[in-house]
């Protein structure tokens, strides 16, 4: 077995669940926050058979999508006429796989 453990916009996650329950899969998730912009996030953690490894990697990649944010940062000096942008990624999934010698039910 598989635990997946997916990082997801917290606006993506509905789509995200939705489509993994549509399949067959079930998912566990907390909120969180972080990234530059302290966005907010969910954290899923799905445990899989191998062989749905993939179909659920393909699940997460088409409901989540990234997109770029420039925010107005902090001047760069007291004596600057203006500020540096923050430019991060927002959306998309960030995904960790590791493999999972137990799996349990009580």
């Amino acid at each position: 077995m598989k635990m997946i453990m997916a990082i997801v916009p917290r606006d993506e996650a509905v789509r995200v669940l939705e489509a993994l329950i549509t399949a067959g899969h079930t998912a566990t998730f907390t909120d969180s926050r972080s990234g530059v912009l302290r966005q907010a996030q969910q954290m899923l953690f799905i445990a899989v058979e191998e062989q749905d490894l993939d179909e659920v990697l393909a699940i997460i990649r088409d409901n989540c999508h990234s997109q770029v944010a420039v925010e107005p940062g902090e001047p760069r000096s007291p004596f600057s006429l203006g500020s540096v942008p923050v430019t991060a990624e927002l959306g998309g999934a960030v995904v960790f796989i590791w493999d999972l010698d137990r799996f349990e039910i009580y």
